[in-house]
């Protein structure tokens, strides 16, 4: 469960559009002082004229010199992941689509904000310009494409049929077809002027992640889950030929602008190029760790730039030489934790942990081994250790040199949280398996096992003398416990949904809840009695935390989570015995 994570994230992800010189510095929210990483790369675009790198993120869209690969400018309004950009084919307007349902138009040159297109009911997946450069083509994942005047930004058509997803949008090259792709497994071809259907091509055997025609407009491409790309005839709609070789998904393609080279990215982390004329595969490009999510050539064909979710890598298109990389972009951060002293920020993420210099923001060190996302991090009282808790393991690892330490096996399948005791000497670990376990934190020998819940466990806390843990369940309970003994102390009951963060006050008589029943709960941690209840937010509650003095409860409502689950606010409470049982909360905090 995403816990100090959801605080951090409401910091860095919502952001204002400044231009500095240090890119750690642009943009940040009143009392933010850096920005860590560039966050999740979803798509990399050229500027028509070759000198601009756009990149779609997970905190909006950077712009990048694509000689020097230095940053330009970071173009920020959307209120949730951008997953496509584009240039208009004279360079002056980029697009950008988002979670947020939003399509905007940008000025490319000085990148102001010029319209926002509205009208998809869900996420804005992939778009396209028409070749004049007067129609905008939009994909969703409400099954529909949209088409819009780019002049006035108004809707032209709606055009349905798909039964799932769009993944996919592309114009042929005289903007007379548009293709779509889709993940009900086939690709429709559409009259680009009047939005009638033309063509349906079935034959993939799993979503159709990308289409793309060749230049000369009489090939489309179609890239699919199914591992395959195939080849169509865009007068007939017949199928002419299957690429194989990619061992998982085809996520990207694109012709090279002379249609003589096909690029494509895939989940098995390559990038296979194919002779666009005899349609043998020529090289594959190995150097990314994760899958490619996209590619885009250079308009004059000599550089293919190539994204996976952390980093973009320059080729030279005819060698397949490395030219450079686009350093900084991280995947999603599923929890942070900083260090005693402050001065360090560990960062979980998919399959890594990113130390970072809270002061400069500047990355430190990636820590490596886990095979699955990272769930949960926390340090050792002395700085020195950190845990990280992901699939079915916790590992442990020297702060100072990044070595891994000792890896602890048997937590479950799904490490949600991990918590070191106050005197540093014992680990706990919670997650799906319904219980939770403490570690010898010194040895990485298991010490017990702390059973009673009834469903995922999804947060511990030790109290701040280190004698009782308190554990947080989607069972709709919290459960203390004597850390010593193992022994269950008692159950805490009332939160009508799952309990997602506890957290003690610093003199340990009071424990804060928070839940998706969208309240926190106060305890008396002696008696087990409910003291008050906070409401408020309109959204799950995903994380709690007292301030140091004891006073304030935070309480934040956030994280990577469907919409409407949760509202993107913090709200911080006064805490004292002679407030009513819902204080009115001093402050707000929104995204």
């Amino acid at each position: 469960m995403k816990t100090t994570a959801t605080l951090f994230i409401l910091l860095v992800l919502f952001i204002s559009n400044i231009f500095a010189q240090d890119y750690t510095q642009w943009g940040l929210p009143e009392g933010a002082t850096a920005r860590l990483g560039k966050g999740s790369i979803n798509e990399i675009q050229y500027s028509p004229d070759g000198t601009r790198l756009a990149v779609a993120s997970s905190i909006g869209i950077w712009l990048y010199d694509a000689q020097t690969y230095q940053e330009m400018a970071l173009l920020t309004g959307h209120t949730r992941w951008v997953n496509s950009v584009s240039f208009s084919p004279d360079g002056r307007t980029l697009a950008s689509g988002s979670d947020d349902k939003t399509i905007r138009l940008w000025d490319a040159v000085t990148g102001e904000h010029k319209h926002t297109l509205t009208g998809h009911t869900s996420a804005v997946s992939s778009m396209a310009f028409s070749p004049d450069g007067r129609m905008l083509a939009s994909g969703s994942e409400d099954d529909t494409v949209r088409l819009w005047n780019i002049i006035t930004g108004k809707h032209k058509h709606t055009l349905t049929g798909h039964t799932n997803r769009v993944l996919s949008v592309a114009f042929s090259p005289d903007g007379q077809v548009l293709a779509s792709g889709s993940l009900d497994d086939t690709i429709r071809l559409w009259d680009a002027v009047t939005g009638k259907h033309d063509h349906t091509l079935t034959g993939h055997m799993r979503p159709v992640n990308s289409v793309a025609f060749s230049p000369d407009g009489r090939t489309l491409a179609s890239g699919s889950h199914d591992r395959t790309i195939r080849l169509w005839d865009t007068g007939t709609g017949g199928h002419k030929q299957t690429l194989t070789g990619h061992t998982f998904g085809v996520k990207t393609l694109v012709f090279s602008s002379g249609g003589k080279i096909l690029a494509s990215g895939s989940w098995d982390s390559t990038v296979r190029l194919w002779d666009a004329i005899t349609w043998e595969h020529k090289r594959t490009l190995t150097r990314h760790s994760d899958r490619v999510e996209s590619v885009a050539f250079s308009p004059d064909g000599s550089t293919l730039a190539t994204g996976s979710s952390e980093t973009a890598h320059l080729w030279d298109a005819a060698t397949g030489g490395h030219k450079g990389t686009l350093t900084g972009h991280t995947d999603d951060v599923d929890n942070v934790s900083f260090s005693p002293d402050g001065q360090t920020l560990a960062s979980g993420s998919y399959r890594t942990v990113r130390l970072w210099d809270v002061i400069t923001g500047k990355h430190k060190r990636t820590l490596t081994g886990h095979k699955r996302s990272v769930d949960s991090v926390s340090f050792s009282p002395d700085g020195q250790t950190l845990a990280s808790g992901s699939y079915r393991t916790v590992r442990l690892w020297d702060v100072i040199t990044g070595k891994h330490k000792h890896t602890l096996t048997g937590p479950g399948r799904t490490v949600s949280s991990v918590l070191f005791s106050p005197d540093g000497r014992t680990l706990a670990s919670g997650g799906s398996n319904r219980t939770i376990r403490l570690w010898d934190a010194v040895t990485g020998k298991h010490k017990r096992i702390l059973t009673g819940h009834t469903s995922a466990v999804t947060s511990v806390a030790f109290s701040p003398d280190g004698r009782t843990l308190a554990s947080g369940s989607d069972d709709k309970t919290i459960r203390l416990w004597d850390v010593l003994t193992g022994e269950h102390k008692q159950t805490l009951t009332g939160h009508t949904s799952a309990v997602t963060s506890v957290s003690f006050s610093p003199d340990g008589r009071t424990l804060a809840s928070g839940s998706w029943d969208k309240t926190t709960r106060l305890w008396d941690t002696v008696t087990g009695e409910h003291k008050r209840t906070f409401t408020g937010h309109t959204g799950w509650v995903t994380s709690v935390a007292f301030s140091p003095d004891g006073r304030i409860l935070a309480n934040g409502s956030g994280g990577a989570m469907e919409s409407g689950s949760v509202d993107g606010t913090i709200l911080l409470w006064k805490i004292s015995p002679s407030e009513p049982d819902s204080p009115t909360p001093p402050k707000t905090d929104t995204d």
